[in-house]
């Protein structure tokens, strides 16, 4: 990883479940770049199983990919203005589609790494593909559609 803040550690995002720092309940993961690409990693507790105690929660899985690919998509806004994440007129995207595949248990005791790229881009709309890995092995892959929105709407 590197050394500079996180995506959300910037003031992009505060109280999100899945990556909100403000939100004490919620997940707090932690992006940052690598190169053109975002990475994360994560470390699941014993209550974010499945069916199994050894495998983690499909809905976790895809909440991460979702929340680290949405912060992609603000941090990849930024980037494009050659403004620090957080500035104002602040950036702010949602989730407009959200599909992921599972391709293996995700085991509970690893770290998850999370790895994330802008495949398009296209006005205020952000394509993302990223891959949530344990232990080396490519679990879940998730494509996710983030739209920039205007900072008045934001609730």
């Amino acid at each position: 990883m590197t050394q500079e803040n996180a995506f959300q550690d910037q003031g992009s995002v505060q109280h999100c479940y899945g990556c909100g720092p403000d939100n004490p309940q919620g997940f707090q993961i932690k992006s940052y770049w690598q190169g053109d690409e975002a990475v994360a990693e994560y470390r699941v507790r014993p209550h974010h199983c499945a069916g199994s105690l050894d495998i983690v929660n499909g809905g976790v899985i895809s909440t991460l990919i979702d929340c680290h690919s949405v912060n992609l998509a603000i941090a990849a806004a930024y980037r494009g203005e050659r403004r620090a994440i957080g500035s104002e007129p602040k950036v702010f995207c949602v989730t407009a589609s959200l599909k992921v595949t599972f391709l293996a248990p995700t085991p509970l005791k690893e770290t998850l790494q999370l790895r994330a790229r802008v495949s398009k881009q296209e006005g205020k709309k952000y394509w993302i593909e990223c891959e949530l890995s344990a232990a080396g092995k490519v679990c879940a892959k998730g494509e996710v559609l983030a739209v920039r929105v205007p900072q008045e709407i934001r609730l």
